[in-house]
């Protein structure tokens, strides 16, 4: 027994249980909310009766984003397993309740030209689907970036917590105004008509602008102009930045061909097109939060 407990730590073996139990438990609550704030959907319809494979998509991004704020919720240093469970829990359900608003929230100033909910839920549309989940996980690496980057005391965590995750919805939802300003084509038209490749490529813009927003917020909090300052100049980094990256995907990974060409002025959308967009944002913020 003295061997083996010498090649296993046997305390970090039960606490892990104990975190991804406590995992589990919180992604059953996630379902439960996600019923109770959603009454009006019937989860195993949509997903047995229906196929509905939007919903499908939509609803994979909310649990993958759970998931997400749970890595952040359990990373970290650890104050003992009581005390983690206990900030885990805490941090976790917040950060379920927030999903839930910020999805209304940008669904609404993101996208105000029709209803989300009836695209997915109706019409089936998978390209909202798709945006969908992406405001999902987007919301999610800015809950990451806003847990990682709490203060220490629980109360000022929680301050700067819910702070930085509103700050964060600010500019995603002004980047992503501006994203549809400079396109070549109505992004709300070309989604409404069902237009996958326009959907996957918004999306891509959406969790593009979310991870480099997430790389201001991860920095420690020392006051809230600093903060706003940071999360304001990659903001503005990332608007600069991604249509660059579009530009560069056109001529080198399309050659011979425009990808708004390929997304909206073909008889049918090419979809290969919209995730190769969707590649050139993620790629370039992928590249921003190593090197910056």
């Amino acid at each position: 027994m003295n061997m083996l407990t010498d090649f296993i730590d046997i305390d970090g073996l039960i606490h892990s249980l104990g975190y991804l139990t406590i995992a589990f438990a919180l992604f059953f609550i996630g379902k439960i909310l996600y019923n109770v704030l959603n009454p009006n959907i019937l989860v195993s319809y949509e997903l047995v009766e229906k196929d509905n494979f939007a919903f499908s998509i939509a609803y994979v991004g909310y649990f993958s984003a759970i998931t997400v704020i749970l890595i952040a919720a359990i990373s970290g240093e650890s104050y003992g397993f009581i005390e983690d469970a206990k900030l885990i829990g805490i941090y976790g359900i917040l950060g379920i309740l927030l999903l839930h608003v910020s999805i209304l929230i940008t669904n609404k100033l993101m996208l105000p030209k029709f209803s989300v909910k009836k695209e997915i839920l109706q019409d089936q549309n998978e390209g909202t689907g798709i945006i969908e989940a992406a405001i999902y996980l987007g919301n999610a690496f800015l809950l990451y970036g806003a847990l990682v980057g709490e203060s220490s005391s629980l109360t000022e965590g929680l301050i700067t917590f819910v702070g930085y995750w509103f700050i964060g919805n600010i500019m995603l939802i002004i980047s992503t105004k501006v994203f549809s300003l400079w396109m070549k084509y109505d992004i709300h038209n070309e989604i409404e008509k069902d237009n996958i490749a326009a959907g996957i490529a918004f999306a891509g813009s959406i969790v593009s602008i979310s991870l480099i927003i997430m790389n201001a917020l991860v920095e420690p909090f020392t006051n809230w102009q600093t903060s706003i300052i940071d999360i304001s100049s990659y903001t503005v980094l990332g608007i600069i930045i991604l249509p660059i990256m579009r530009y560069i995907s056109d001529k080198i990974l399309l050659p011979g061909q425009r990808l708004t060409d390929e997304i909206v002025n073909q008889k049918k959308p090419n979809i290969g097109a919209g995730l190769i967009e969707a590649f050139a944002y993620i790629g370039a913020a992928i590249l921003i939060v190593w090197t910056f």
